[in-house]
Order: structure tokens, then sequence, then C-alpha cells
């Protein structure tokens, strides 16, 4: 140690700032996967489930059903476990850095909360609004749970300053250090309080109640269809129902050409895309994207990644989506009628078509809830393919419901410019008028597709698809035929079969004939009648070819379509393999692993153990650099183990190491190149703690339709990090200092500084972040929105960020004179 030490003393300062520095971002890496490691701990506790029984409402006297339910509270579970997850680090480095200092305050700690809750409003906010692509945008949904976590994580620094610069100037009393550390069990309980609706009026309401009883009942026989777990052939539990997947099939007809491992892939990754992910597993996932592992999401190849943006995948319309009622369970309004003073607007369908020759789209907005008041609204056409001027007149206007009307029709002028041109489209949007937003709230539907259908030229003609599945028990294969780029006047196609594999008159009907669209019809449907001859068979298949349009029509690309008729017992056999392969993708995205053999060979894996991804030249480097913490960390007992509260404490003892060895190098670090630990732990420090909840939130703003899992639970953690990570070690150190009759010391000085400079920046922020929600140029959102006004608000906001260090810096060095 006294040779290395000697080395070390002979090199050139610069130099040992540059290691010093590599080693800390080493440090932060190591801090990164131990994190995944106890975020994965964190989700197998808090999903654990219990059941409970309920009356079989389809069965006699005494019978029940059992339900699975979640034991943890999903309030408690966000602000306690989950909160703890994201901040561990740095709540364990302020406890670390006042113990190992004999109970004297440190900079190094309380600056790394301060800096850290800096970044995560600034940093992340910045990040996570560019990164969506115009003009799409993301919406906070649960606004109220925002609106008060936004209070306790501003409130907790103001609590942080008055403590240490108005009570008791740079000194902590016991009763501060208590109050401080209570307010995080405080906020837990006001929130499950919340939850629970205790603050609601306790006086019976017999409305609500009869709202209760059917709430519940839904709940139940929403419980009862869905029944228990379907189980393959092998008895192993399938995450999804079957009936699910082929409707999934169905939809993947009209897609030639894909293998039966390829439909498997599209629909786990569908699958995957739809299921309800909670905070710490986005965490998991920024975590794997820095130190490389495998992610919770379905990979899929280049060309399966395509297919699925272009077809599978819902796609993002440009604007922000309103939170769907019906994939809550399918309680469909259910949840709309908690406030009986409210009214849900919204469009009554979510496309509209027109020919071109009428001249005119009515669209149907359409209320209900509360219809006692008079209620504005506003409709705004937006050009998709048509463009407003020269395909149809621009609507941007408001419009009012009177008393007791449930709906109203407003009228679009489309131009008839009798020129032919392809079927265009554009949009209306719905939006409540300023100030009507506290008795109205807008519904799922608040984007309406409107088609102009050409109707100046017949028309193409083509099949839908270029291939179709059959079952050999269908009775008829139904084809359909549309009618494209015109609908004017009355034509005609023949069609007629001809056998590939399977013969005419035995296998199924074939033969000609013909289909005549009449003036303005655009889509006709053919039966080839199927015969099922009981006889296990190959898949046969046979084709359906278009000729000889009449009345000026033309022929599109797709005029020649193949039937393959599967036999029922292969159709169910195709479809279990389907089944196995996609449950088999899925099972590699569980966050848990249940042997100590799987960890360290995941831990050795380039891809962390997903052998179907093909690693790629940065999947070598990252498993390069990450090598050593990957096979340490693949020690702590796996999740599995003792429902996970194993691998919870076994990481968290890393976890304060690490911090504790993070502390001591940051130290050498700033004092290497001359920077106060004030300044070290706002920038560096808080920098490196915070990375995998940058990359975390910046995933959930692209995956999801809402920012909440982005940028809603920032203030959340911000107001644990004060809580918890300077209330735990101010109890422990005032306690101390009481049985000795002396004063616990807390410097104010750079730390009042720091929090009052970032309590204005956390003031600023907010309000930019309420006018992004409720002003058109931004896009009525908390992230994405037009090209400019998004980089506009990322590069204020990442501004705001340098101008908090620059100051805090100034401060320290004395340019800045402030007394606390």
């Amino acid at each position: 140690m006294v040779f290395v030490t000697g080395i070390e003393a002979c090199m050139p300062i610069l130099l040992r700032a540059v290691l010093y520095f590599i080693f800390l971002l080493y440090l932060f890496l190591g801090i990164a996967r131990i994190a995944e490691v106890f975020a994965s701990s964190i989700v197998t506790i808090t999903s654990k489930k219990r059941k409970i029984r309920y009356p079989d409402p389809n069965g006699g006297e005494n019978q029940y059903i059992t339900i699975p339910v979640s034991v943890w509270n999903p309030t408690v579970a966000n602000l306690t476990l989950m909160a703890l997850g994201s901040s561990a680090p740095e709540i364990l480095l302020s406890t670390i850095e006042i113990i190992g200092n004999r109970f004297e305050a440190g900079e190094l700690g309380p600056g790394t909360i301060v800096g850290s809750a800096a970044y995560n409003l600034l940093i992340i906010c910045a990040l996570c609004i560019a990164v969506i692509k115009s003009p799409e945008t993301r919406r906070i949904e649960l606004y109220n749970v925002f609106i008060i976590t936004s209070f306790f994580g501003f409130f907790a620094y103001i609590w942080l300053f008055i403590v240490l610069s108005v009570i008791s100037k740079d000194v902590v009393d016991l009763w501060e250090a208590v109050i401080t550390f209570l307010m995080f069990p405080l906020v837990v309980i006001l929130a499950f309080l919340a939850d629970k609706k205790f603050f609601a009026s306790k006086t019976p309401d017999m409305e609500e109640q009869e709202k209760n009883l059917i709430f519940n009942t839904l709940i139940l026989s929403y419980c009862v269809l869905k029944g228990p777990p379907e189980k393959d052939a092998t008895g192993v539990e399938r995450s999804f129902k079957k009936e699910e997947l082929l409707q999934f099939l169905r939809d993947l007809h009209p897609i030639p050409g894909l293998t039966t491992e390829e439909k498997a892939q599209l629909f786990a990754a569908k699958f995957s895309d739809s299921t309800p992910r909670n905070r710490m597993q986005f965490r998991i996932e920024g975590a794997r994207m820095l130190t490389g592992g495998k992610s919770l999401w379905v990979t899929l190849p280049e060309k399966l990644q395509e297919i699925y943006e272009n077809s599978i995948k819902p796609q993002h319309d440009g604007f922000n989506h309103e939170p769907n009622i019906e994939r809550k369970a399918t309680l469909s309004r259910i949840d709309t009628d908690d406030d009986p003073n409210i009214a849900i607007l919204e469009f009554a369908a979510s496309s509209y078509a027109v020919l071109e020759r009428e001249q005119r789209v009515t669209v149907d907005v359409v209320r209900y809830g509360n219809v006692s008041s008079v209620l504005r609204f506003r409709l705004d056409t937006i050009d998709g393919t048509a463009t407003a001027g020269e395909d149809y007149v621009k609507l941007s206007e408001e419009f009012k419901m009177e008393r007791n009307q449930q709906e109203k029709k407003i009228t679009i002028h489309v131009i008839d410019d009798n020129q032919w041109e392809p079927d265009e489209t554009f949009f209306v949007k719905l939006s409540l008028v300023e100030g009507d937003e506290v008795k109205a709230k807008l519904g799922s539907k608040t984007i309406a597709l409107v088609t102009i259908i050409n109707d100046d030229e017949p028309g193409i003609i083509s099949f839908e698809a270029e291939a179709k599945l059959v079952k050999e028990s269908v009775g008829n294969a139904k084809i359909k035929i549309e009618r494209k780029d015109g609908a004017d006047g009355r034509v005609s196609v023949r069609y007629r079969t001809k056998d590939i594999n399977a013969v005419a008159e035995k296998d199924y009907i074939g033969g000609e004939s013909e289909v005549v669209f009449e003036h303005g019809e655009l889509s006709k449907t053919i039966e080839i009648p199927i015969i099922n001859d009981l006889e296990a068979e190959k898949n046969e298949s046979f084709s359906v070819e278009l000729f000889d349009p009449k009345g000026g029509a033309q022929l599109g690309n797709h005029v020649k379509i193949v039937v393959t008729i599967i036999d029922d017992d292969d159709y169910k056999t195709v479809t279990n393999k389907i089944a196995t392969l996609a449950q088999g993708d899925l099972d590699k995205l569980s966050v848990t692993t249940v042997s100590w053999p799987q960890q360290f060979r995941e831990a050795m894996s380039v891809t962390g153990g997903d052998d179907d991804k093909p690693a790629k030249v940065g999947d070598y480097i990252q498993h390069t650099v990450s090598f050593f913490w990957k096979v340490l960390f693949a020690f702590v007992p796996p999740p599995h183990y003792a429902g996970g509260w194993l691998s919870f404490f076994i990481s968290l003892v890393f976890i304060a190491v690490l911090t504790a060895v993070v502390g001591d190098v940051a130290a050498i670090f700033g004092c290497l190149v001359g920077l106060k630990d004030s300044i070290t732990a706002i920038s560096f420090v808080a920098l490196g703690t915070s990375l995998p909840d940058t990359f975390a939130s910046m995933y959930a703003a692209k995956k999801l339709d809402t920012a909440d899992d982005a940028i809603g639970n920032v203030t959340g953690s911000n107001s644990v990090n004060v809580f918890l990570g300077l209330g735990l070690p101010w109890l422990v150190a005032a306690i101390y200092w009481e049985s000795k009759n002396l004063p616990f010391t807390v410097k104010a000085g750079d730390l009042s500084f720091s929090v009052l400079i970032f309590s204005i920046c956390c003031i600023i922020c907010m309000v930019v972040l309420t006018l992004r929600r409720f002003i058109g140029f931004f896009g009525k959102a908390e992230l994405g929105g037009p090209t400019i006004s998004k980089y506009a608000c990322s590069l204020f906001f990442v501004v705001l960020w340098i101008a908090y260090l620059t100051l805090s810096g100034l401060q320290a060095y004395g340019h800045i004179k402030w007394s606390a």
C-alpha cells in the first residue's frame, strides 16, 4: 500500500485527477449495476399477491371464487420501497458520511441530495421533453398526484432552508431532526389515506354506494370472465389468454410470408408493450442500458421491427392520448362517474369518411355525465395527407353545448375540385376551452380521423391482402375486395379460382363470377365455400384472381390472393406452437432470476442471457467494461429466494459499501482539481448517481402514452431524498450530541444557498411545465410537442441547471457574499 501510494505521489496532479475521475465513473457503473439487482428485489417484493375469496355470482350458496390481489398498496409501494430503490445511493452516502465523520455534518452527502434533486428536475425533464418525436406529446395523467408530490418535493427543500437558516442557525436540534425524519412516514400515511378516500365525506351517500356496488360487481365479473391462468400441454401457466393470440393471428393475416417463429416474436412484442410496467422496471431497464444486459422488452430483428412499427404497434397520432378508459379492465365510463358534477366530452366515433362530391362531413361530439351546465369546447383541424384550403376548409373555432344537450353535430366543408387524386386524410382535434376544465374533462376519443374519398374516378380495385389462412371447418372463406382512389359510377370486376394443391369441388367450390360496385360503394366481400371432408390432410391452397374490370375501373397491385386451408388439428397445433414460442420469449423478460447458476450465466453472457439477440460491437464494449461488476453482484442471492427480502438487504449492503468508497474517491478528486466538496457533490456525484434514472425516464417517455413514469415520480423521489437522506443521519447525529449535552452543528453556508437557488429553479420549472400543459404552442402537454417549442424548453431547463451550478460555485468560492 505504501508502494502504491509512493507511485501515486510521483504522478503529475493532472494524471492523478484523470485516474480518479475514471475510477469514479467506474464506481458509478458499479452502483448502477447493484442498483439494478436492488430494484429487481423490490419488484419481487411489491409484486407479491394474496388470494381472497368472493362469492361466486354464477354459483350456488356457499360457493366462492379465488382472486389474487396485490399485498402492497401501489401508493405505499411507490413512496417507500420504489422511492428507496431510486434514491438509495444518495441516502446511504449522506448517512455513511455523517457516521464516518464522528457524527459531524459533512458537505458531500447533503450536497449530493440537493444536486441530485436539481439534476432530476431540470436535466431529466429537459431530456424527456426533447426525446419525444415531434409533434407527439405526453401528458401527466394522474395530475392530482403530481401536484401533491410536487408540493412535498418543493416543501422538503424549503423546510431544509428553514431548519438551517431560520429556526436555529447552523444548528439542528433534536426535535427538528425528529420532525424531518417523521415527515417521510407522514407523507406515506397521507398518501395512503387519500388513496383510500379517508378524507372524503363520511355522510352516507346512497348514490355513491350504488356506484361502488356496480363498480365492484363489474370488477368481480371481469375477474370471473378472465378466470384462472391458462396452461399449456405441459402444465406451464401462460401469461396470456389463447383468445388474445387467436385475435392477433386473425389480425396478422394480411401480412404474408411470416414464419411461425416470427409470428410468435411479434405477438410477444405486442403483449410485452401492452403490459403495465412499474417505476422499478423502468429503472432496471435504464441500468441495463448503461451496463449491458437483456432488455425487459422484446427485441425484434430489423425486418420484424419494421413490420411491428408500421402494422402492429399502436401509432401515436402526433397528439396526446387521453386516458383510455377501455383498457382499465373494460370498466368503461365507471371511473368517470366519481364526481357527478363532471361532464365527459368526446367524439362519437374515432374516424369518419366522406365522398369528395358530398362537399361536407359531419362529426358528432357527445357528452355524458353532468349535462346540466353550458359547456364550451373547440375543434381544430390538422392536416394529414389532405391540405387545408386545397382539400377541405380549415376549422378552428369554439362551440357550445347548451344545458341538457348531449350531442352536437359540426359540419366541416370538403372541397370538390373535380380532379383525380388519391384518398386523403386530415384530423379533427377536440379540446376544452380554458376555464371549462373544472366542470368537464375529455374522454378517450379526442382525435377523429377524416378520410376524403376521391370520387372523380371510377377507382382502383384489388384484394385487401395477398394471403389468407382459413380452417377447414370455417364454412366459407370470406375475401374482401376494395375500391380505392375513386368511387364514381357503377363498375364491376370478375374473379376466378385456380387450384394450387387444393382441388376444386373436393376441397372448395371454385369457379368464376362477377362483383358489382354501385356508385359510391367502396368494398365487397366474396365467399368461397370450403369443403370439410373430415380427413386428415396437409395444408392445401388455391388462388383467387381478379380480371376484366369494367366501367372504367382499373386493377390495383393485389389482383391475386392465395387462400390456404388448414386442417383444424393442424391449426390447433400451429396455434399451440406459436403460443409456446411466444411464452418462451416472454419468460426471457422476467426480472427475477431463480438460481445462482442462472445469474452467473447471464453475468458472463454478452447479451445478458438473451441468446436470440445478436451481439453488436457496443454490447461487447459494455460487457467488457462492466464484467467485474456483473460477476461480483451475481453472488447476491437471486430475488426468487425469500420473497426478494434476502436480495434486498444484501444489495443494500453492497450499495452502502460502494457509496462509502464513492465518497472518499470524490473527495480526493475534488481536492486534486481544486473543487470544494459541496461543488463536487452537486455536480459530479449527483450526476453519477442519477444516470440510471435518466435512462429510465427517457425510456418511459418514449414507451408510454403518458408522462407519469417519466417525470411524475421525480418530485416524489426528491422529497424522499430530504426526509430520509437527511432526516435519518440528522436524527442519529442529533441523538448522539444530545447525549453529550452538545448541539449538533450543521453549517448552513454553501448548503442553504444551494437550496435557495434550487428552490427558485424549482418554481420556474414547475411554472413552465404548467404552461406547457395548458398552452397550445407547447402542444398542451408536459413532454414533446412542436419541434421549436420543445427544444426551446429543453434548452431553457439546461440553462437553469448550469445557472444553478454556476451560482452555487461562485458562492462557495466567495465571489457571491451570502450570510445564511
